[in-house]
């Protein structure tokens, strides 16, 4: 049988590489212009004094060597000891402050991702693998840092070295001069022909590189799944298909990248060459003297290196411009769940929650909610029921505000929540999901999540009313226990124990329970539901359970399927009814029977 592997198709760069993005990225470039300036100073400097060497090789050759003249000699190289001196402090200096300005701004980069991340709507997450995101915030920033730093000054220091050097040259021989740049066009030519080529291959490394880490991701979470379906040797299978294109995706770049220094350095060896052929035959005749020709050969080596640096700083660019896109592509996600310009706050919420004619769909042409309308009363509680995929999360993420409406209104005490802050909403909300999630810490940090400020008594209140606190005293260090990452040293049904305190914490005056009891067993859910009845005591609860017996005492039941409420009623009318969730109720009875 074949098998099947289950990794991401490559991404698509969106939108094609342009110098807005550099101009763009000047952003974070503008907050330590001042460091930088100095750095290209000093750069600049140490340059600029190093130039004189040549010029200093040359009075040695032409007149001190000749005429024996010992005082010029040791004067010129005590000069010549000097300049590079001078240079090497300099430099020493611009390096200690571009690795402060390049991790600062490693910093701000990363930071406005990391907040942009926090307001991005739940359906960016639905629909990107959780590994691709991480690459950008974490690889990505730090491969284009240097770029955005060193990479600009040394683009500015290269070209003005090249200025330099092409003026002292021009001041020791003219004719010399000319045949050093005569070999501009023809790097010129060699530059253009390999410049696409670069981009294209370097975006490719970039694609293969996000589908490998974001499988990776996906495994390491879901390794245990892993190991109970034997899945270990088709994973290596497609970890190695994955792997194998990233290997030969950047080898094949490489090969483009190796060819920029070979490519310059030949053209520099010939140029050399052709320097001493025309010095010597051409242009010599005696006229010219070796010192001139040793000079121009010097700065003809010099003339070159800046290219060459400039060519190696192109590589780079081209290497770290897939990534700055992509960057500036997470950047630009817009953030489409977010507070209207006139968004006012939320009053303290009393719990009357409307629908008036909602339709919605996570994708377009798909419909999961169809002109939805009803009201639920202050403090009433409210059971959504139906097959798998008919809404019933739909609704109260709805209620929430983790997505908005296509068309229709979600009301809370008569005022459309699309009109009214985030935060001023969802704080006044308590949610709690199937799958609950535990950060790395404490217990006691993972209660005290929704209440910051909350004292050590409520957070025994909270535990001790979800029946958490008995096993969390059995933990040697009580709720000082860590937890590790996702909550690795706890049971499922522990894990939901904590987040009903913490949310118990929070005191939400509406109340979202979605499957939050399913990996409780009988006997503490029997406990906790006495609990439950007094932390719903006063609040509109929403109530989506899979076992229907826990729902029976709930103030209105809702059977959601076709994009809309089929029956509603309390548990005796519905029975009476003998409908849709008459024969969901008795199937899952003769189930457990």
């Amino acid at each position: 049988m074949a098998r099947r592997n289950t990794y991401k198709e490559d991404e698509v760069l969106e939108t094609p590489f342009d110098f807005h993005h550099l101009l763009r990225a000047s952003v974070y470039i503008k907050k330590y212009l001042g460091k930088m300036t100095l750095a290209l100073v000093l750069s600049a400097l140490g340059g600029v004094a190093a130039l004189f060497a040549p010029m200093i090789n040359q009075k040695a050759l032409d007149d001190a060597i000749p005429n024996k003249n010992m005082n010029l000699l040791f004067t010129l190289v005590a000069i010549l000891i000097g300049v590079y001196v001078i240079s090497v402090i300099f430099t020493t200096i611009r390096s200690r402050i571009m690795v402060h300005v390049s991790q600062n701004i490693i910093f701000d980069i990363r930071k406005d991702i990391f907040e942009h991340l926090q307001k991005l709507p739940f359906q960016y997450y639905d629909d990107r693998p959780h590994g691709k995101i991480l690459i950008r915030v974490v690889n990505y920033v730090n491969s284009v840092s240097d770029m955005l730093s060193n990479g600009l000054i040394n683009v500015v220091l290269e070209i003005m070295n090249l200025i330099f050097i092409v003026i002292f040259m021009f001041c020791v021989d003219v004719k010399l001069s000319l045949v050093v740049m005569a070999g501009v066009p023809v790097l010129g030519v060699f530059m253009m022909w390999i410049k696409k080529r670069q981009r294209k291959a370097w975006q490719q490394v970039s694609n293969k590189n996000s589908n490998l880490n974001a499988y990776l991701q996906e495994n390491i979470v879901g390794a245990k799944i892993t190991q109970i379906f034997a899945r270990e040797e088709e994973n290596e299978e497609t970890f190695a298909v994955l792997s194998d294109r990233c290997r030969t995706t950047w080898l094949q770049a490489v090969r483009y990248s190796n060819l920029v220094w070979p490519g310059i350095d030949n053209i520099s060896v010939w140029v050399r060459s052709a320097i001493f052929i025309f010095g010597l035959v051409i242009f010599g005749q005696g006229n010219t003297s070796l010192g001139t020709i040793v000079a121009i050969a010097s700065y003809a080596s010099r003339f070159w290196q800046p290219i060459m640096n400039l060519g190696n700083i192109f590589n780079n660019f081209i290497n770290n411009i897939a990534y700055l896109e992509r960057i500036f592509e997470t950047l630009d996600e817009p953030v489409t769940v977010a507070d209207a310009e006139d968004a006012g706050e939320m009053p303290a919420i009393r719990g009357e929650v409307t629908f008036e004619n909602v339709t919605f769909g996570y994708e377009e042409g798909k419909t999961v909610l169809n002109n939805l309308s009803f009201t639920v009363k202050p403090g009433e509680s409210v059971a959504l029921v139906g097959p798998t995929g008919a809404g019933k999360s739909t609704i109260v993420n709805l209620i929430s505000r983790f997505y908005n409406v296509d068309s229709g209104r979600v009301l809370i005490d008569g005022i459309d929540i699309s009109k009214v802050t985030l935060h001023s909403l969802r704080s006044q909300m308590g949610i709690m999901l199937q799958d609950s999630f535990i950060f790395s810490g404490t217990i006691e940090d993972n209660i005290r999540y929704g209440k910051l400020d909350a004292t050590e008594e409520e957070i025994l209140k909270a535990s001790e009313t979800v029946c958490a606190d008995e096993f969390i005293r059995r933990f040697a260090d009580g709720y000082q226990t860590e937890v590790k990452e996702r909550g690795s040293l706890l049971s499922q049904g522990q894990k939901q124990l904590i987040s009903f305190a913490r949310t118990l914490l929070s005191d939400p005056a509406i109340m979202v329970l979605d499957e939050a009891t399913s990996s409780i067993d009988v006997q503490t859910e029997r406990a906790l539901q006495r609990g439950l009845n007094a932390m719903l005591q006063g609040r509109t609860s929403f109530i989506i359970a899979h076992r229907l017996s826990t729902i029976k005492n709930c103030d209105k039941i809702m059977y959601i399927d076709q994009g809309g409420i089929m029956e509603c009623g309390t548990h005796e009318e519905l029975m009476e009814k003998k409908g849709y969730y008459y024969h969901l109720y008795t199937a899952q009875m003769e189930d457990i029977a």
